[in-house]
Parts: C-alpha cells; sequence; structure tokens
C-alpha cells in the first residue's frame, strides 16, 4: 500500500463508523491508527485512543525508552499483571555482541533498568538480567554486557546479572516441533516464575530480522544447531515449547543494515532513530509489528510466517485489538 492508499483507508473507516461504534466493536480508531503508527505514519495517530479492555498489543512513539515502557506497560494493565509478589523474574534482552548501544545491536540500557525497576515495583522478589551471548566464552560474555551498558544499568536497578561463566543448562522437549525435537535450556529460564522477552528490532543477515522469536536463541546452549538444520524453522518451533510471559520490542535505535552484530564503530553503523516500542504477550504479532516498523511485510519473514501457521500467535494486525500512543 501507497501512503496516501493507506490515508483513504483511514478516512473511509472513520466514515464508516463513529466513534462509539467503533469502541463497541473492540476496534477503536486506535486500531487504525495502529496499523499506520506501526507502518511508521505518526500524523493520522489518535494518540489518546485505546481500545476497551486489555489490548492484545501496545504501540508507543516518539518518546525516550523509558518513558514509552511506563506508558505501554500502563496501557498493558500494569505490570502487576505480570508478576507477582513473591516472584522470580527473568529479563532477555538482546546482548549478543560486544557493541556499545548507538550501534543498534543490542537492547537499549534505560529501557531494560526501567523493566527491572517495573518488576520490583510489582512485587518481584528477584530480577535476573541474562542472554547465551554470540561467542559464549566468560571473557566475551563479560565483554558484551559491559559494552551494551546493559550490566551497569541492570545493577543500578538492583537486578542480578547471571554469573557470566554459569553454562548451567538442561534438556527439554519440542512438543510438536518439525525440525526442532529438543533443546537444551538455560536453568534460569526453566525454574524462573516470569520470563519477559526485550530483544532489539535490528538487521539480520540470515534471517533478514532479529526481533522477539529470535531473542529467544539467546536461552538455548545449542543455537547452531538451528543455523545447521534450518534457521527459519527451528525458531519457530522452539516457541512451541516456551513462550515469554511478555514481550517489550526496543525499536528506539534500529540496525538497518550488517546485522546481527552491526559494525564495532558506531559510526558506521547504519542506525535509523525509529523511538518506538512494542509490547504484547503474542510473540508473533509483535514480531508482525516490528516488521512493518523495519519496512518490511511480516509473510516475508520466514519464522512469523511458519510460527504463524503453527498458531503459535497471530500475525494478523487487522485482527488484533491495538493500543497506541504518540508522545
Amino acid at each position: 500500500l501507497t501512503m496516501h492508499d493507506i490515508q483513504e483507508l483511514a478516512m473511509e473507516d472513520t466514515r464508516k463508523y463513529n466513534r462509539r461504534e467503533v469502541i463497541q466493536k473492540g476496534l477503536t480508531l486506535g486500531l487504525v491508527a495502529g496499523s499506520t503508527v506501526i507502518l511508521g505514519k505518526p500524523d493520522l495517530l489518535m494518540a489518546k485512543e485505546k481500545p476497551v479492555g486489555i489490548p492484545d498489543l501496545v504501540a508507543v512513539k516518539n518518546g525516550e525508552p523509558d518513558a514509552m515502557f511506563i506508558k505501554a506497560i500502563e496501557l498493558m494493565g500494569g505490570m502487576e499483571r505480570f508478576v507477582k509478589k513473591g516472584q522470580t523474574v527473568v529479563v532477555k534482552p538482546n546482548i549478543g555482541f560486544p557493541r556499545l548501544p548507538e550501534v543498534g545491536a543490542t537492547t537499549n540500557p534505560l529501557l531494560v533498568k526501567t523493566i527491572i525497576e517495573s518488576c520490583y515495583t510489582a512485587g518481584a522478589k528477584r530480577v535476573y538480567v541474562f542472554d547465551n551471548v554470540v561467542t559464549p566464552t566468560s571473557g566475551n560474555a563479560r565483554n558484551c554486557y559491559r559494552l551494551s551498558g546493559i550490566e551497569e544499568a541492570a545493577k543500578s536497578a538492583r537486578g542480578i546479572i547471571d554469573p557470566l561463566d554459569n553454562f548451567s543448562y538442561r534438556e527439554v522437549t519440542i512438543p510438536g516441533g518439525k525440525t526442532l525435537k529438543t533443546a537444551d535450556v538455560h536453568s534460569l529460564i526453566l525454574d524462573c516464575d516470569v520470563f519477559i522477552n526485550v530483544p532489539v528490532l535490528k538487521h539480520h543477515s540470515s534471517t533478514h530480522l532479529s526481533i522477539a522469536m529470535k531473542n529467544l536463541m539467546g536461552i538455548v546452549k545449542n543455537r547452531m544447531e538451528y543455523h545447521l538444520t534450518g534457521l527459519d524453522q527451528c525458531i519457530a518451533d522452539f516457541c512451541l515449547y516456551r513462550r515469554p510471559d511478555l514481550n517489550v520490542v526496543d525499536a528506539y535505535r534500529v540496525l538497518m543494515s550488517q546485522g546481527p552484530s552491526g559494525p564495532s564503530n558506531p559510526q558506521s553503523a547504519n542506525v535509523q532513530m525509529k523511538k518506538t516500542l512494542l509490547m504484547s504477550r503474542d510473540i508473533v504479532a509483535v514480531d508482525a509489528a516490528a516488521a512493518k516498523i523495519f519496512g518490511k511485510d511480516p509473510e516475508s519473514i520466514g519464522y512469523i510466517k511458519i510460527a504463524h501457521a503453527q498458531r503459535t500467535g497471530n500475525m494478523n494486525l487487522k485482527e488484533l485489538k491495538i493500543a497506541t500512543y504518540a508522545m
């Protein structure tokens, strides 16, 4: 669709339904606006509109990472919906490469800090931060955590950095996996009460995009098996075993090429400031929305299409209740 087509569709929907009818149908102008903000056209956004009840997906735009998260979790019903008093939480950012935040290859540290603080405010007993970095040696892991700014940010919010030499994994069976039948999953994920997935949206040379489903490769030990046996299918298969309780996509600073690692020099990084945050319990829906932010059709991303077909979630955004907010 061209932007003119999108504007015409939005105007047609506005003529077709008055506000009360739209709200009663659970669609709201926020749904129309959600499609537009996801496609990067904020001027049609009804910033203060939100669907009746808890939305399937929240999209917040034009703010800083901490402020966008605070607004998104409010629209999603509050962190208390996900974290109860005394629970153990694992926050899983993308810390896969030794890169500075400005490269856009790792999750924004301010966002990670704010999520940890929100978990403790909701009553969490412990909040761990963990990622199995791409080259999982103690030295490289330490470098990744430090350069990304996530180690410092997490500790400042009382987050517990899992020991970087803790290679504690247990084998699990993937129910219904077509290619991935078993996986060695980190014990933190297996033993926690709440699992919050916090990927960064970025380019990926093999899968086109790295978002929420792809980020789950950072909780398994045998990640190279994915590459050898069918990357997209394995990414989708793993979601049949464990879906996060909440997915928060960092699309603040988006690496548009040279992913997933990006260049070591931030000045060489092809980064676009999208200043957007997405939130959903549906890992397929949030990846589909993020794909649109990047400028890709969700159907062109193999693991999104496969996971939708396997009924892990819904990539058809038109069918979802979406809340949007422009800051």
